[in-house]
């Protein structure tokens, strides 16, 4: 079976996507099945699939749901402009230093992964600036629009949940942990849970702007866009009742998906 490294299109079933084929063993290796669920969710919505045999860019992963699906919590208009404008803002400027970037000159999602580990080694500020915020941006939206949903999981069970027990002492405590992340990063940015690359435990922390755990070796699991463009057309200043909305559309099978 193959997937795919990019997506181009919209959340209408009339959609066209242009996609890279990969191996499957070594998507999910390479990227932690990241993509896994929105392209399921993308070849089950009626979308055609064309075949290329080399991307020259990346593209725009759809919705995996319509805009309103997320409602009460997250409104539609908010998720049109989070997705159809910023989303694509951060991919079109990406888009403009593939060919400076030896590791995204061939635009998969598991090499914007390498690019962003190994950033510390881009010479160009310019350069490096536009891959910490866009390349960042870009990779940050694709887990976050995925990993939201009104069905799925509501809270991690199995491996998962005994791991954050573990690790934070009840899920309780790991919610609280991470609400003081999202609610406490000064300005724009997002709240992560992450396994570390040294230890390989769970942590949670927050971080600025489009930075990710990624940029520190570890493995982004969920994250929490605190940006106020996720949420100010319905929660205004009121951060922390986003925050606490959010939560009911966390799908903890995407999650546990990607955290082993």
């Amino acid at each position: 079976m193959a997937f795919v490294a990019g997506v181009v299109g919209s959340n209408r079933s009339s959609e066209s996507v242009t996609c890279v084929a990969m191996d499957r063993r070594a998507f999910l290796s390479a990227a932690g099945g990241t993509m896994a669920s929105v392209l399921f969710q993308v070849s089950n919505t009626g979308g055609s699939v064309s075949r290329a045999a080399d991307a020259v860019e990346y593209t725009l992963p759809p919705l995996p749901y319509p805009y309103d699906a997320l409602e009460p919590y997250i409104d539609a208009e908010t998720m049109k402009i989070h997705h159809d404008k910023h989303h694509k803002a951060y991919m079109t400027k990406l888009n403009g230093i593939t060919d400076k970037v030896d590791a995204i000159k061939s635009p998969t999602i598991q090499n914007l992964e390498t690019a962003l580990r190994d950033i510390k080694n881009i010479q160009d500020d310019s350069v490096k600036k536009t891959l910490r915020n866009n390349g960042g941006g870009y990779y940050n939206h694709i887990l976050y629009f995925e990993e939201m949903s009104k069905s799925g999981a509501r809270e991690p069970s199995g491996k998962l949940a005994d791991e954050i027990t573990k690790e934070f002492g009840s899920f309780t405590e790991f919610k609280s942990k991470f609400m003081k992340a999202a609610v406490g990063q000064f300005g724009s940015g997002w709240a992560w849970l992450y396994r570390d690359g040294e230890t390989g435990k769970l942590a949670v922390r927050g971080y600025a702007n489009q930075d990710s755990p990624l940029l520190d070796g570890h493995k982004p699991i969920l994250g929490c866009d605190v940006w106020e463009h996720a949420y100010y057309l319905k929660y205004n200043n009121r951060r922390p009742e986003y925050v606490e909305a959010w939560w009911n559309v966390v799908n903890w099978d995407v999650v546990a998906a990607r955290a082993f």
